[in-house]
C-alpha cells in the first residue's frame, strides 16, 4: 500500500495511506449527489420565484447555486482542512505532499486546474483518472501542480484495537502510573511508531518517541529495560489503567 511520511506536532515521522482511486471516486459521488440534491432545490425555488416574485428573484437564485457549485470545491478544502463534504465521509483529505497542512496556495491551484481534470462543468474526468492511476502518489494534474495528495484520515488501527496482543492478567500490576497524563492520541501515536518500526525496523523510531514520552510523562527507563520494552510497557500500563476507570 502507497504511503506517505507526515511529521506529527511530537516531530515523530508517521506513515499514512495514500486515497487510493476509490475513495476518490466515492467522494466525488458523493459532492455530486448533493449538488444534484441542490440543483432540484435551486430549479424549485427559481420557478417559485420567477411566478411569485420576478424573473430578477430567479436569477439570483441561480446564481447563487452556480457560485456555490463553482467554488464548493476551494471553500470546503481551506474551512474544512483539506476535505469537503464527500471527503469527510469517505475519510479522506488533501494535504500537502512533504507531510503538512496545504496552504490555501496549493488549494488554490488543485481547484483551478478542476477544469483539466474534472472538464467543464460535468466532465467524467478522465484526465483525473489516468493522473490518479500512473502517478507515485497517485495525483490528478491539480495535485502534482500544487504538490498535494491525498491521504486517509482513519488510523490503520482504532484506539479500542490498540490492545491487541497484551492479554493482560486480573493482576496486572503498572509499572508507569504517570501515564494518566498521556491522552488517547498519544497512545494512538505510540501505537503507529510501534507498528511502523515492525514493519521496517526502523529503530530511529522508536528512540525519538521514547525520549518524548519519557520527557512528557517525567520517567526514566528502568535498568534492563530497552525503549521498545518501555513504549510497550506504557500501552500495557495504559490501557490496564484507563479499562479500570471505565
Amino acid at each position: 500500500m502507497d504511503s506517505i511520511k507526515i511529521s506529527t506536532a511530537q516531530n515523530i515521522d508517521i506513515e499514512y495511506e495514500i486515497s487510493g482511486l476509490g475513495e476518490r471516486i466515492a467522494a466525488r459521488c458523493i459532492d455530486l449527489a448533493g449538488f444534484l440534491i441542490l440543483f432540484i432545490i435551486a430549479w424549485i425555488l427559481m420557478i417559485i420565484a420567477s411566478i411569485g416574485f420576478s424573473g430578477t428573484a430567479a436569477i439570483i437564485v441561480f446564481i447563487i447555486y452556480a457560485l456555490v457549485f463553482v467554488f464548493y470545491d476551494l471553500i470546503c478544502e481551506m474551512m474544512m482542512g483539506g476535505q469537503t463534504f464527500g471527503k469527510k465521509i469517505m475519510k479522506i483529505k488533501v494535504i500537502s505532499i512533504d507531510g503538512a497542512q496545504a496552504t490555501f496556495g496549493q488549494y488554490l491551484i488543485r481547484w483551478l486546474f478542476r477544469i483539466l481534470d474534472f472538464g467543464f462543468p460535468f466532465g467524467w474526468g478522465i484526465v483525473a483518472l489516468v493522473s490518479v492511476a500512473i502517478t507515485k502518489n497517485h495525483q490528478r494534474v491539480g495535485d502534482l501542480l500544487a504538490k498535494t495528495t491525498l491521504i486517509k484520515t482513519t488510523p490503520r488501527t482504532q484506539l479500542n484495537h490498540v490492545a491487541f496482543g497484551f492479554n493482560l492478567p486480573d493482576n496486572y500490576e503498572t509499572q508507569f502510573k504517570e501515564v494518566m497524563h498521556l491522552t488517547d492520541r498519544d497512545i494512538e501515536l505510540i501505537h503507529e511508531v510501534l507498528t511502523s518500526y515492525y514493519q521496517t525496523g526502523n529503530a530511529n523510531l522508536i528512540y525519538e518517541m521514547a525520549a518524548k514520552t519519557k520527557a512528557h510523562i517525567f520517567v526514566s527507563i528502568p535498568t534492563g529495560m530497552n525503549e521498545l520494552q518501555f513504549l510497550e510497557t506504557v500501552m500495557k500500563d495504559y490501557n490496564y489503567v484507563t479499562s479500570s476507570i471505565h
